[in-house]
């Protein structure tokens, strides 16, 4: 399949796939909560979040445990989440809105799915947290192995950060290299040596890099721009046989959302081959979401290790890396380099991950997922452009983005060109009409099974409103 571009490039959306299991799906999905009518909703006020957040401000830093939900780059009061189901979200003030965050990627079948809650409530009844080996580890592993094509043994932690930590050591360990290519503004989580022209929240507050950082910790760290492979030869001509590794979002989703370029992923598997080093692709976002397989089922390259997250957790707290197998083999303790998690593997975890991950194998779901997120983001940047602003977007199945600039986007530098103080507006705007986006233009957005048309229908025609007024 070909990656969709909005307002990118000269082409056209596709028309939309149209599902002969609608029946069916609105069966499955009638148990979600349904949302009152929207031009019934009541007036947008945030008081309690306003007074909580002020609250959380004098208990945790700046308010929240994690820095892009404290809404800096939009402006604003953030908001205080009371309760999710299906596509639709609740605050403590009792606005509701059309969510395109999904808990930022894992809720791709939709929040608090019965089914998955129900299997969450039977495993519980044997205990939340073994600290020992259990069966349901071997569940997802045969899961997670069967579906993705680089993977043929797979280590369970706890975070993405706690992922491409792990795969990072691996990679040094098993070339006996220590230098890594990463590109600017893609963001493989907050350890040391990634840091390095972050995206995501270091973009959103305006860091190039992180105080606390040693030199020493990024020096082995090289940088290019995303879909510049002539930037990429030049790093490996200039480091003859001490690269150990390139790792790379296959489609960037932490500097907004930037596929890459035709034959830009050939050529990034071809240089690393060349030079004997790996290819890590870090999938936490893009797994399981562009297709069953991930990125590299859907763009058909096989990468040497894969990082996952968010999806294969179901919601909770989980991360993966894995690979080949003569790879894979170096980690302890099945062989020397060491790495370990008291919550690794966690029942909760891995039942939530298996049942997201049964639902995601049935007939249909990714061409709904790409026919729902089409017409969003067609709509979306109809809009904006009919209203008379700078305007670009783009989506590959349940992932998608959009940037206030002409465009194209393909990295960083050139997402940086984007409106970004006209996106606070639009996405204050929104929040009114009742619709959630990423509180950054820095950040992917994400659609699910439990979206509707009819919730695509009210996001447009709230986009059409706001553009209006911005």
């Amino acid at each position: 399949m070909a990656v969709t571009l909005a307002g990118f490039v000269g082409i056209g959306l596709p028309c939309a796939t149209r599902l002969s299991r609608t029946s069916s799906r609105s069966a499955r999905f009638g148990r979600v909560k349904m949302a009152v009518t929207f031009d019934e909703k009541k007036n947008f006020t945030l008081n309690k979040s306003e007074e909580a957040f002020n609250a959380a401000k004098e208990l945790m830093p700046g308010g929240v445990n994690s820095p892009v939900r404290a809404f800096k780059s939009v402006g604003g009061q953030p908001i205080i989440i009371d309760s999710v189901k299906g596509s639709h979200m609740w605050d403590i003030d009792g606005n509701e809105y059309v969510d395109y965050v999904g808990s930022w990627g894992p809720a791709i079948i939709g929040h608090a799915d019965d089914e998955v809650l129900a299997a969450l409530a039977e495993t519980m009844k044997k205990g939340t947290s073994f600290g020992a080996p259990c069966l349901l580890e071997n569940v997802l592993a045969e899961m997670v192995i069967s579906a993705v094509p680089s993977i043929e043994m797979v280590r369970f932690v706890n975070s993405g950060t706690e992922a491409c930590m792990g795969v990072l050591r691996l990679a040094r360990a098993f070339t006996g290299k220590e230098k890594l290519i990463k590109f600017e503004g893609c963001y493989h989580g907050h350890a040391d040596p990634f840091l390095v022209k972050a995206g995501s929240g270091v973009a959103t507050l305006g860091l190039p890099d992180s105080p606390g950082v040693p030199k020493a910790a990024t020096s082995e760290t090289l940088t290019a721009p995303f879909n510049d492979i002539a930037a990429v030869e030049a790093i490996f001509n200039a480091n003859k046989g001490e690269i150990a590794a390139i790792i790379l979002e296959p489609v960037v989703g932490n500097s907004g959302f930037i596929p890459p370029k035709p034959d830009f992923l050939n050529a990034i598997r071809k240089l690393t081959k060349e030079n004997d080093a790996l290819l890590i692709f870090d999938e936490v976002m893009t797994g399981f979401r562009l297709s069953y397989g991930g990125a590299q089922e859907y763009f058909g390259i096989t990468p040497d290790l894969t990082t996952l997250g968010k999806i294969i957790g179901g919601g909770l707290p989980v991360g993966a890396y894995g690979g080949r197998r003569e790879i894979m083999e170096m980690v302890a303790p099945a062989g020397p380099m060491y790495q370990a998690g008291t919550l690794s593997g966690n029942p909760l975890a891995m039942t939530a991950g298996i049942h997201t991950l049964k639902r995601l194998k049935e007939p249909g779901t990714y061409e709904y997922l790409d026919k729902i997120t089409s017409e969003l983001v067609e709509g979306l940047v109809t809009a904006g452009k009919k209203a008379g602003h700078a305007i670009c977007g783009g989506y590959i199945n349940g992932m998608f983005g959009f940037f206030f600039t002409d465009g194209p986007v393909h990295n960083f530098e050139d997402a940086k060109k984007s409106d970004t103080a006209k996106f606070g507006r639009f996405h204050r705007g929104m929040l009114e009409q009742g619709v959630y986006l990423a509180p950054s233009q820095f950040e992917a957005g994400f659609t699910s099974l439990a979206h509707t048309s009819e919730d695509i229908q009210h996001t447009i025609a709230a986009a059409e409103k706001v553009f209006k007024q911005i």
